[in-house]
């Protein structure tokens, strides 16, 4: 009787963690995808300036963002017993952080602006940063719906944010109001989603604060806080240096470049990451069931990711030409070099999850260090050689922070970097393949439609008919998975 409800209880777990993947997916395929077209709308619309003026602001918001998005919420998804105490002091804790955030970025908006010589700034920086003060409003349910895998929830929050913003934002800039257009866009998107998510969550805030609780889930959250902040920090200081050094239009391309790979990686990678490490935790004594998770998590999403991005990488000519139109022709070469960099983000993401899981938050920010300072080195000695140099320190970058990433796992899960590799490798290898097949036709002197189209189709077959070919885990697996989904839906 034991062995069946053991059994039975695997099953439904299997079957909680699909269904979870399912709706997160979704969620960010629907929500990516509309932010996606209208970005393209609006850079039909927009010249590439108005977008270096928001980045640079975006940058800053983004670093503050982590104080409500890491930390605390990943320690009460993190607890085995988490209870309601926990979850009410969590709340009014962010809602007095980011209040403060929210007062400080207000004080110091003429002094970004004066530093950038840009006096539109200042309006702009208080405006985009209310969504710190509406993020620490929805943070805990959000920890909340992760905790409990209810990721349905956030498939309707999201969607109807990004769906409301997406009409204001390209009315304003048919209306001509240019850089706004962007901005309310965001504070909208983030407001709507809100509002929707208390609706639909059930989860409300009862009047306890316990600084015991608080103290106890800090030790585990103030690791992973610092290490968010580096990581945010790191991540946006390029853009920084670009928008001083460089020209707005500069840091425009290199962003846009970023962009399309960045749609693909977000999608699958935060999905992936968002159920991952929930379940992962709920296992977290068992290392070999983490291993399991870990292999198949880092196998899986190769799969899928890797002949997205070697296809994108060898079309990006044709996609930028069709979609953004030539005012848009330099960010090419950065996205080829952003799309084999995001081509092995699953590594990264599967690794740290798995130590994350393990409640070794320590050793994660120790990670983080020791990837910053790599990763500000080869910064440092790029910089002054222009915005292409950059963008190529940045893989450098990623390549060492895979080694790093996974060089704990190596005795916490006997999992290495060399056999993560060697997991990945058929699946690297046929996408490349499959790219230098679809480069090949994008030389033809083909309409750009009927090239794109083409490639696409070509791309997709070659694809999997050699994961058929070659007998693929993958290809065998999402298969697997893809006709019982089908047989219970049918």
């Amino acid at each position: 009787m034991l062995q069946i409800e053991e059994i039975d209880s695997e099953k439904f777990q299997k079957k909680k963690v699909i269904s979870s993947f399912f709706w997160r997916f979704a969620e960010r395929c629907g929500a990516q995808g509309v932010l996606f077209i209208v970005s393209i709308i609006l850079a039909r619309l927009l010249a590439p300036e108005i977008y270096g003026t928001v980045a640079l602001v975006t940058v800053f918001t983004t670093i503050l963002q982590v104080f409500v998005d890491s930390g605390m919420a990943n320690a009460l998804i993190q607890k085995k017993d988490a209870d309601e105490t926990d979850f009410s002091t969590v709340f009014f804790f962010n809602i007095i952080t980011c209040g403060l955030l929210y007062l400080g970025m207000y004080v110091i908006a003429p002094l970004i602006a004066g530093f950038y010589n840009n006096s539109e700034l200042t309006d702009v920086i208080r405006v985009l940063s209310l969504t710190l003060v509406i993020s620490g409003v929805k943070n805990i349910q959000q920890a909340y719906v992760s905790r409990n895998m209810l990721f349905k929830r956030f498939f309707y929050a999201t969607l109807g944010g990004t769906l409301v913003a997406a009409v204001v934002g390209i009315a304003m800039a048919y209306k001509g109001f240019g850089v706004w257009a962007l901005v309310i866009q965001q504070v909208l998107n983030a407001f709507v989603d809100t509002v929707i998510l208390w609706l639909t969550v059930k989860w409300r805030p009862q009047k306890i604060f316990s600084f015991h609780r608080l103290k106890g889930l800090f030790s585990y959250g103030w690791k992973m806080l610092v290490s968010g902040l580096l990581d945010s920090a790191y991540g946006n200081i390029r853009q920084l240096i670009i928008g001083k050094m460089y020209s707005s239009s500069d840091l425009a391309y290199y962003n846009r470049g970023r962009q399309f790979p960045n749609f693909i990686v977000s999608n699958i990678n935060s999905s992936i990451d968002s159920v991952l490490f929930p379940v992962m935790s709920s296992v977290q004594d068992d290392r070999e069931a983490v291993k399991q998770m870990t292999r198949k998590s880092i196998k899986t999403s190769v799969y899928i990711m890797a002949p997205l991005m070697m296809g994108l990488a060898f079309m990006a000519d044709t996609v930028v030409s069709l979609v953004l139109t030539d005012k848009w022709s330099e960010c090419v070469p950065f996205l080829r070099i952003f799309c084999i960099t995001f081509m092995f983000y699953p590594i990264h993401t599967a690794n740290l999850n798995a130590i994350n899981a393990m409640g070794r938050s320590d050793l994660f920010l120790k990670l983080e260090v020791i990837k910053k300072v790599v990763g500000i080195g080869f910064l440092l000695s790029t910089m002054r050689f222009g915005v292409m140099a950059m963008a190529y320190s940045m893989l450098a970058t990623s390549v060492a922070g895979q080694i790093i990433n996974s060089w704990p796992n190596r005795k916490l899960l006997h999992y290495g970097y060399l056999e993560q590799i060697k997991d990945i490798l058929p699946s690297i290898l046929l996408a490349m393949s499959m790219g230098c097949c679809v480069g090949l036709v994008g030389m033809l002197d083909l309409p750009l439609g009927v090239k794109l189209f083409a490639q696409v189709m070509l791309g997709a077959e070659l694809y999997v008919i050699g994961s058929g070919v070659f007998n693929l885990d993958s290809f065998n697996y999402l298969r697997r998975i893809l006709k019982s989904t089908l047989k219970k839906t049918l």
